[in-house]
């Protein structure tokens, strides 16, 4: 159980950075999708989306590798 709830964890980040991605992409082809007002609004959700999602499973994972003694001395507290 406790598998299935970390894999719901970490599936929302992922899925959030894949969304930042497609919406930087998308301004740069010019498609405006419809809850931004501007391309350029919409470059800095997607990235902000994108920075967030990988920051937040970055952090998840060194989290857990920490908790088993599986980092180098440097990352560790």
């Amino acid at each position: 159980m406790g598998r299935l709830i970390a894999l719901f964890i970490l599936a929302f980040p992922v899925i959030m950075a894949t969304a930042g991605i497609k919406w930087m992409r998308d301004m740069i082809f010019g498609i405006l999708h419809h809850p931004f007002p501007s391309l350029s609004v919409q470059f800095l959700a997607g990235l902000l989306f994108c920075t967030g999602g990988v920051a937040f499973t970055a952090g998840f994972i060194l989290h857990r590798d920490r908790k088993h003694n599986k980092v180098q001395k440097r990352f560790s507290k």
